[in-house]
């Protein structure tokens, strides 16, 4: 048996630390053998007491222990392991039956195998175990890293818009409410997921992310709510999802809009009954974790073409938080700019002194489709490139340059001898413009909406007022604006 010291010095870039803890000797070297050859470090124990004091001087990964052994046995050592910081996944090896197992699981286990274990099996639980270690490790770190980067007082931004949604985020943090963050990509509602959960009680859960677009649909409910050994092909092993991950903690549901129908029906049920099943399995499980989730799309509009379902959406729309586009706080450019140019000199080792003032106004003038994150994406752009000195015009790409240098707007002087209404001469031109944005957008009110940077609601309430709604609906095939 290698020493816990000698074989952690051998085993500093291997993908996790194990510790078997397996009193049948013949058994204990299969294993450590198997494991070995997929790249872990092993550091064997014979028995419990052995491990305890190995794991108490040593911080592993994962420890995988049999439950039956001389002296403490595999329940007694997970009870002395639960307390430790940073604490092991554990894994129990049992040849006693489910009932041993679930024992285990009680007392803290992540999962456990009957032996004889196929070698498949372990190789899938072990990487299962190590996704969970690597999540909490990483929430630790974030938690470290962010307990005061994450205070609302330290979300850049100067604007009154944002000072609104910020009150907002204060006031719901403490709650355990579900949160619908709206707004266009790039914004920052990641961040302000972050900002609501590490403010919140379960600051010291985890924060488990979800983007519902980038996983494929066939994957995307195990990687919810999990499965159970053999529910599919290639389910060879039980694995957990991240609803139980985030127990006692925050899931963030990022892109919410694009779930298939038959998702929206099980997560309209995680937030109705607080319970959901594993793929394939058939016990019910409670949802402890809070649910923050997101959009860029107008998901008034997705219920109203009946893409996403309207109970889920009242459901999820507790407290909706509308982040502003950069476009409508160009007051914030200024702070982010000097934000993301100290970021990166640190980072990159670059040595950027900040922006001209005839650079920041063309910055200001863009309208800034990317937001936030086409702005960062910028800044490293320059920092890469230019590497020190200050952001000048000629840095900045074409389409922002551009923006500096729009035809002047002409004025006719045909202005009538008894003089004109300016009032009902602006109001034909605000008609002129929405029907033209309309027009554009083929009768997307949402859309039409984003290209006049008003919001929906704004818009919907003008074509009311302005009576543009029998237009409208007479172009949509509606019999009559009381259907608009």
């Amino acid at each position: 048996m290698a020493s816990a010291e000698s074989r952690k010095l051998t085993t500093l870039e291997c993908p996790g630390q194990i510790l078997l803890v397996e009193d049948d000797g013949e058994v204990r070297e299969a294993l450590s053998a198997q494991l070995q050859s997929e790249g872990y470090g092993v550091v064997e124990a014979k028995s419990g007491n052995e491990a305890l004091e190995l794991v108490q001087r040593t911080p592993f990964d994962v420890v995988l222990t049999d439950v039956q052994m001389p002296g403490l046995n595999g329940i007694e050592l997970l009870k002395h392991i639960a307390p430790l910081q940073p604490c092991p996944v554990t894994i129990v090896m049992t040849g006693y039956g489910p009932s041993s197992g679930a024992e285990a699981v009680k007392a803290g286990a992540h999962d456990f195998l009957e032996k004889p274990i196929p070698p498949e099996v372990l190789t899938a639980t072990v990487a299962s175990a190590l996704r969970v270690k690597r999540l909490r490790n990483e929430n630790v770190e974030l938690r470290r890293t962010v307990r005061g980067q994450f205070g609302v007082g330290s979300l850049i931004s100067q604007s009154e818009v944002m000072k609104d949604v910020l009150r907002l985020v204060t006031c719901v943090a403490d709650s355990d409410s579900t949160v619908l963050l709206l707004g266009e990509s790039g914004t920052g509602k990641e961040l302000l997921a972050q900002t609501v959960h590490f403010n919140s009680p379960r600051r010291r859960g985890p924060l488990v992310p979800v983007n519902c677009g980038a996983i494929p649909e066939a994957l995307l409910e195990s990687e919810l709510f999990g499965h159970e050994k053999g529910a599919f092909t290639g389910a060879i092993a039980t694995r957990i999802g991240r609803f139980e991950l985030a127990a006692r903690g925050t899931i963030f549901l990022d892109e919410i809009g694009d779930l298939s129908p038959p998702l929206q029906v099980k997560i309209l049920r995680v937030l109705q009954e607080r319970t959901f099943e594993r793929v394939g399995g058939t016990r019910t499980l409670k949802s402890e974790a809070r649910v923050i989730a997101a959009t860029n799309q107008d998901l008034e509009e997705l219920v109203a073409t009946k893409r996403f379902r309207e109970d889920l959406f009242y459901r999820l729309n507790v407290v909706p938080i509308l982040v502003p586009p950069l476009r409508q706080r160009t007051g914030d450019i200024p702070l982010l700019l000097d934000h993301f140019v100290q970021q990166l000199n640190e980072r990159r080792g670059s040595f950027l002194s900040g922006c001209s003032p005839e650079a920041l106004s063309l910055l200001s003038a863009y309208q800034w489709p990317g937001n936030v994150r086409e702005l960062a994406n910028l800044v490293e752009r320059i920092a890469i490139l230019k590497r020190s000195g200050f952001i000048e015009p000629e840095d900045l790409p074409d389409k922002i340059r551009r923006t500096g240098h729009s035809p002047s707007l002409s004025v006719s002087p045909a202005i009538p001898v008894g003089g004109m209404d300016l009032g009902q001469v602006m109001e034909e031109f605000e008609n002129r413009l929405i029907l033209e944005a309309l027009e554009r957008t083929n009768w997307v009110k949402s859309k039409a909406a984003q290209l006049l940077q008003i919001n929906r609601t704004t818009l919907i309430e003008k074509l009311k007022r302005k009576s543009l709604a029998e237009a409208v609906a007479q172009r949509q095939g509606f019999a009559s604006p009381s259907k608009f």
